[in-house]
């Protein structure tokens, strides 16, 4: 029976390892290892931050299109200051963003008693048939009938309100407070986010710029300098023309004699950033102004005008604030808002867009550039 040979220890430079469980040496392979994990820390991440991306998306958004103000900004300060000016400059614009809010909601506690007396009025004496009914061509007396049975009459209107119960709308009040809650936290976080990319957003720029040249070459950095100024066009184009186009309408409001002009206009910028939002807006302004006795021609006013300011801002001002890098086709265009609205809710509004903007980059220049 012959000796066995004795077992071959590892030595310390093999660090005790099995040949069999060595760890990838070769650069290819050590290359791929990273990247898978740099994939699985990616997704961990994206998991445990999944209720934080809204804010975060929005704070990223944020910070591009305002970044050329606040290098302005920035450079009013004589000495380097870290923190003080990104804080500053976030401080205002979260005022900038929060004003509106307030003032709506301002707006609306101020005219509570008018709110709550008009449907008291409604329960007991109806609404009057407004003259200009019976004017309308056609439909006018049906309409008159109509108004008088179901809207003059006071049972008639009531039993409209009959599902008003005021206890059912107390209990929506413990949900409004968590909503509340959840927009004080929301608005915390973005804030947050907002100042940390004031103060860091040289680095982290030229961080994303040296990761896509890494991993696409100079085609890449050219498609992320592109989905920026995309990002910056289409938010401060979107914003300054519902601005525009929302003061406008409320000047309107305001002459033709609109009940809560103010509130209507304020109203009417924010819709203004969706799709046909500002075209909702002001016919319920109208509709409200008909309703509460002003005059037919008055109404008619209010849509005109709106009418005509909504199609100078979205076919001229717009594409001209815009300018070149953010243009889509209409097609394009029309998927990326509707269908970035229905996937990342009004987040959406400006990811869908530079999504197909991306899309275009690619296939006109990576893709044109292998074919030619």
């Amino acid at each position: 029976m012959s000796a066995r040979s004795p077992r071959r220890k590892l030595s310390s430079d093999e660090g005790g390892i099995p040949a069999k469980l060595a760890l990838p040496q070769s650069p290819r392979q050590k290359k791929v290892a990273r990247l898978v994990l740099v994939l699985v820390l990616a997704l961990l991440a994206f998991w445990l931050a999944r209720d934080f991306l809204a804010p975060i998306g929005w704070a990223v958004i944020v910070a591009i299109a305002t970044w050329p103000l606040y290098v302005r900004f920035a450079s009013r300060f004589r000495e380097p200051t870290p923190t003080l000016a990104p804080l500053l400059f976030t401080i205002v614009v979260g005022v900038m963003l929060l004003l509106p809010i307030f003032l709506t909601i301002n707006e609306v506690a101020q005219d509570s008693d008018t709110i709550a007396q008009w449907f008291k009025n409604l329960q007991q004496h109806g609404i009057a048939v407004p003259p200009w009914l019976s004017e309308i061509p056609v439909a006018g007396e049906a309409a008159s009938r109509w108004w008088q049975t179901n809207l003059s009459n006071p049972n008639a209107a009531s039993s409209w309100l009959g599902s008003f119960d005021p206890a059912k709308v107390l209990s929506w009040i413990p949900a409004l407070g968590g909503q509340f809650l959840y927009q004080l936290l929301f608005w915390f976080v973005m804030l947050t986010a907002l100042f940390l990319l004031f103060q860091r957003g040289a680095t982290l720029s030229d961080q994303f710029l040296e990761a896509a040249d890494r991993l696409f070459g100079e085609p890449g950095e050219r498609l992320a300098s592109k989905l920026v100024v995309a990002v910056r066009d289409t938010v401060n184009g979107t914003v300054v023309v519902a601005v525009i186009e929302g003061t406008l309408i409320g000047i309107v409001y305001a002459l033709a004699g609109v009940p809560h002009a103010v509130l209507f206009g304020l109203l009417t910028i924010a819709f203004a950033m969706l799709p046909f939002g500002a075209w909702a807006a002001f016919t319920a302004a109208a509709l409200l102004l008909l309703l509460s006795g002003g005059s037919f021609w008055s109404a008619a006013l209010v849509m005109a005008f709106g009418s005509l300011i909504m199609l100078i801002g979205d076919n001229f001002l717009w594409p001209a604030l815009v300018r070149g890098t953010a243009q889509l086709p209409f097609l394009l265009a029309f998927i990326g808002i509707f269908g970035g609205l229905q996937t990342f809710g009004l987040l959406g509004l400006f990811i869908g867009p530079v999504i197909m903007v991306a899309l275009l980059t690619v296939w006109r220049d990576w893709l044109g550039n292998e074919v030619t």
